[in-house]
């Protein structure tokens, strides 16, 4: 078999970022559109540049190739492409790129208070995202859910350093900055799932700092903000004795047990996201217990430190969070 090109192998990379649940080309929301929008045509327009430009520079090569001597004329010729190369076209083509800029800034500009019918507040920690519905009194965390069709203002903050929200099929990154609240208006028109990443440098595990974005339909989105409003309806006895045993319960909160830690994420309704450690792994009954026994292997210098928990232990404690429905 013979070994793939490198320009094939170069495609084939470029390609694969063009799509996915973290792309700037699949949209769902007015002002993540318009950005998009805005990205194609700048790349078009540098891809007209360039093609203008290799052009330009082969002619001069062929001509230098030449035995004819430049005439006043061809100098005369080259001073007005210069001209028309190196002036106007940058200027009509930069004048254009700011009316379009213009035009878009309105529909990314932070929104006037109460322009939106529900509010969640994003806090960002090192390395997870703590999700509030402070009007229903829910915290979860790393995944959002909202309802398609509606507006959503979402207010973020941090608990500690510089982070940046960015879902980039929804809307424009926003920063976290300390004693700064700033917000962002959310208007997805249909149910899907949209990944998002910190997109500021934030420390050792700024690369996993990820969540989910879930549009759910309406009736789905009421159903679960009413479950995620009960406290924790998991099975208790051996598991809850675990919790506490291994000191799970001095970092994590349960809503409705003794447990109310504020360093880790809320694990009140632990089983029903589908990923852990900040959208890293799949919340899956094995790598959960993986995190449990060693969370350094999976982002290495979080915050979370391994247990040395034994078999009959672990298997209890992997049932009581199971149950965390």
């Amino acid at each position: 078999m013979r070994p793939a090109s490198p320009a094939l192998l170069l495609a084939v990379l470029v390609l694969a970022g063009c799509g996915g649940r973290q792309s700037t080309l699949r949209t769902d929301t007015a002002p993540a559109g318009r950005i998009e929008r805005l990205w194609w045509v700048m790349f078009a327009g540098s891809a007209v540049v360039c093609a203008v430009v290799f052009v330009l520079v082969l002619v001069a090569v062929l001509r230098a190739r030449g035995t004819r001597a430049p005439s006043q004329e061809d100098g005369r010729g080259a001073r007005g492409l210069m001209l028309f190369g190196g002036a106007v076209a940058p200027l009509v083509v930069l004048v254009a790129l700011f009316v379009l800029i213009l035009r878009s800034l309105p529909s990314t500009a932070q929104p006037r208070p109460g322009s939106a019918s529900l509010r969640i507040d994003v806090v960002g920690h090192d390395w997870f995202w703590e999700i509030r519905y402070p009007d229903q009194h829910v915290t979860t965390a790393n995944e959002i859910h909202i309802p398609a069709g509606e507006t959503v203002e979402v207010h973020v903050s941090t608990g500690d350093v510089i982070h940046s929200l960015w879902v980039p099929g929804l809307n424009r990154k926003i920063d976290t900055i300390p004693a700064h609240d700033n917000r962002v208006l959310i208007d997805a028109r249909s149910p899907g799932v949209f990944r998002g990443q910190c997109a500021e440098f934030c420390g050792l595990e700024h690369a996993k700092m990820g969540l989910l974005v879930f549009v759910d339909r309406p009736d789905e989105f009421r159903r679960w903000l009413a479950g995620q409003e009960k406290p924790a309806a998991g099975a208790g006895g051996r598991g809850v004795e675990a919790f506490d045993l291994y000191g799970c319960s001095g970092c994590h909160t349960i809503r409705g047990t003794a447990a109310r830690g504020r360093i880790g994420p809320d694990l009140t309704h632990l089983a029903s996201r589908t990923t852990l450690a900040a959208a890293s792994i799949p919340n899956r009954r094995g790598y959960l217990a993986g995190w449990i026994l060693d969370p350094q292997h999976v982002k290495p210098g979080n915050r979370m430190p391994g247990s040395d928990v034994n078999g009959p232990d672990l298997q209890v404690l992997l049932d009581y969070l199971g149950s965390l429905r």
